[in-house]
């Protein structure tokens, strides 16, 4: 029973610094909404879309701890990465170039 209390204060304490980071963001940005998407074996990723067009990502070590984090972050959780949510993002020279090296090899 010791071990299973150890790992959820562990799981709460990385939920409670992630929502606070989500938070960071959302209040940098005007806002956010964002996405979990499940990573496989690292876990899960967090994308988040501020409403400056802003945008970012965090993993969480599982599925749920990302859930959970999103929930009590106070953000709009979407279901997919796509339709509005893509449309806010707001891309610049930097990921331009960085799209156009992957694609030459670079």
């Amino acid at each position: 029973m010791a071990d299973t209390e150890q790992v959820d204060k562990k799981a709460e304490r990385k939920v409670a610094r992630l929502a606070q980071q989500i938070g960071t963001f959302a209040r940098a940005h005007g806002g956010a909404a964002g996405q979990v998407a499940y990573i496989g074996e690292r876990g899960a990723r967090i994308v988040l879309v501020g409403e400056d067009g802003g945008w970012g990502d965090l993993v969480a070590p599982t599925y749920e701890i990302a859930e959970q984090a999103v929930a009590k972050s106070g953000i709009t959780a979407h279901e997919s990465f796509d339709g509005d949510l893509a449309a806010k993002v707001t891309t610049g020279p930097y990921e331009w170039k960085r799209m156009a090296g992957l694609q030459i090899g670079g």
